[in-house]
């Protein structure tokens, strides 16, 4: 297995943080302009098929899932101090 990916995962509507708790640990989260984005690192494929699994399970529209180059905090803003 090689080294973990960077991943932006763009989803339909603003999700509540019920939906969001089990990633809340492992991805940057941001709610704007109708949509909601995680950013993180994504060990392999199974992972992401499980995250995206787990989501459409629910309801949720996946609108994107990109890699983005390590150290890009995936399009999201920087957390406020």
């Amino acid at each position: 297995m090689g080294p973990a990916k960077r991943y932006r995962i763009e989803l339909r509507g603003r999700l509540s943080d019920a939906i969001l708790a089990p990633y809340a640990d492992e991805f940057l989260i941001d709610r704007t302009d109708g949509t909601t984005t995680l950013a993180g690192d994504v060990r392999d494929a199974a992972h992401l098929h499980g995250i995206v699994s787990h989501l459409t399970g629910l309801g949720v529209e996946l609108v994107s899932a990109n890699t983005v180059e390590d150290g890009d905090r995936g399009g999201l803003p920087s957390p406020e101090l």
